[in-house]
């Protein structure tokens, strides 16, 4: 099986040695994907294009190549092709039908052509002759020349038929790493992840930075989404998981700082802090989530005042957006699970947050602060490769034990989101089924009985299983995961 792979528009408009350069590293990307995937495939350049050729070894992973490619960033589109001999135009028809017949029912359709060599028929011979005999004998809509339903690609090189079987649609932007690294400062909500997609998908490598504000849930569902990411869009490079502890930074400012502007004092120590951690990882800009007047302290005013407090530039791929277009983004890539069921720790809650903050206030108070506090959380900040993240999440999850059968004296907690739970129930004869979120049963700890057994049920086994561990934590051993 062969695939064409198409450049992202951006790339092909760009001057030669650019556009060469973009493609090499794109062509390097598709070998390292597939390298760390196991997959056996030869990637050829061509000028606006790349090939890439499965060997016989990998043919039974079709879908699987197909996946790999769609997410890579840099590519537009890919054309999944078959290149045969043939004899006439009747041949060349022949094994189009056999291959487009099924899709062509009721559909309007154009047949396109390109050709180079010597032929005793043109490119317009060629797609009139095939347009016509397969409207005659498969069951299609018109012909359609603009706009069609369905377009047939083929390409007669010689004497060789390359035909294509799809074309699928890809992720587009600018491979990795054509652009410079990026820091982005990840809370795992819808925000932040779709924000570090932006950059990733934009060409630039982006590293994951947490402050771990209280909350060991918040701190594994941020490294699993951040995970999650890198995995799916960057694999192609290693990347930075940076974690501070900046729970005595909100205990310096809840103690020390006016109210109402707690929350914009605490951007700015988060924006200095992730300079500091920048300055480590030699990288000149941050990336965060914010966007315009969804919080009070994401106005205009405050956002410019957020940015007095680092010489880093500061990247808002998100600022201008409506929230229900990050969430549907965020549906989109695959991180809407985990921004739903992310619980968020802030410590801070300002009762009249100010929405228009004025610098020499915000400086007057940040006089009161102690800023060893900044340094010392970045001194012991935990620096990992992202890849050590998931093998840290394995290591503490294996001894948590999966069941599929319950027994008729077990409980189960569903703790998936209430929508969750409305659109899909959980129902089970003769089971007690308790509906507790996850973001919520660490507050009905109470509720529960150290001495019963529990098995806790989402639809991955994922999050049940982070669960099930914090659980354990807290005294509760009867703990299990169902997965039916």
């Amino acid at each position: 099986m062969k695939f064409i792979i198409k450049l992202h528009p951006e790339i092909v408009i760009k001057s030669k040695s650019v556009r060469k350069r973009f493609t090499r590293l794109l062509e390097g990307n598709i070998r390292l994907v597939f390298k760390r995937n196991q997959l056996s495939v030869e990637v050829r350049h061509s000028w606006d294009k790349l090939l890439l050729l499965v060997n016989p070894s990998a043919n039974a992973q079709i879908d699987e190549v197909i996946d790999l490619l769609k997410r890579i960033p840099g590519i537009n589109q890919i054309l999944e092709v078959q290149e045969s001999e043939f004899v006439d135009l009747e041949d060349i028809y022949l094994q189009v039908k056999h291959v487009w017949q099924y899709k062509l029912a009721g559909q309007s359709f154009a047949v396109k052509v390109k050709r180079r060599g010597q032929h005793a028929f043109t490119s317009l011979d060629a797609a009139a002759y095939v347009g016509g005999r397969l409207f005659e004998h498969c069951n299609t809509g018109p012909i359609k020349l603009n706009n069609p339903q369905v377009t047939i690609d083929l390409e007669i090189l010689e004497q060789k038929l390359v035909l294509n079987h799809q074309r699928i649609k890809c992720l587009g932007g600018m491979p990795l790493p054509s652009q410079e690294d990026v820091l982005s400062l990840m809370s795992g909500g819808f925000d932040s992840t779709v924000a570090s997609y932006q950059l990733i998908r934009r060409g630039a490598r982006t590293h994951f930075c947490f402050f771990k504000l209280g909350g060991r849930e918040h701190e594994i569902g941020v490294k699993q989404v951040s995970y999650y990411l890198w995995k799916r869009f960057s694999e192609s490079h290693k990347v930075k998981f940076v974690m501070l502890d900046f729970e005595s930074v909100v205990n310096e400012i809840v103690n020390k700082i006016d109210n109402k502007q707690m929350g914009v004092v605490l951007k700015r120590m988060m924006v200095r802090a992730a300079s500091l951690v920048a300055d480590k990882l030699a990288i000149n800009a941050l990336v965060t989530g914010e966007c315009i007047g969804q919080v009070a302290s994401q106005t205009i005013s405050n956002l410019q005042i957020i940015d007095q407090a680092s010489d880093k530039l500061i990247i808002r791929p998100l600022v201008s957006m409506d929230k229900s277009d990050i969430i549907d983004i965020a549906r989109h890539i695959g991180t809407e699970d985990f921004a739903k069921v992310m619980p968020e720790y802030c410590g801070i809650v300002s009762r009249k947050p100010t929405v228009k903050a004025i610098l020499s206030n915000i400086i007057k108070e940040e006089t009161k602060f102690d800023f060893t506090l900044i340094e010392q959380a970045v001194d012991k900040a935990e620096f990992k490769d992202i890849r050590s993240v998931v093998n840290e999440y394995a290591e503490e999850t294996e001894s948590v034990m999966s069941v599929s059968v319950l027994p008729q004296d077990g409980i189960v907690i569903d703790i998936r989101a209430y929508e969750e739970h409305e659109h899909m129930p959980l129902i089970l004869t003769n089971i007690e089924v308790l509906n507790i979120p996850f973001f919520k049963l660490a507050n009905q700890l109470s509720r529960l009985d150290r001495d019963q057994f529990y098995y806790l049920y989402c639809v991955k086994g994922v999050m049940s299983q982070l669960q099930a561990l914090l659980l354990r934590e807290q005294g509760y051993q009867n703990v299990r995961v169902y997965r039916p």
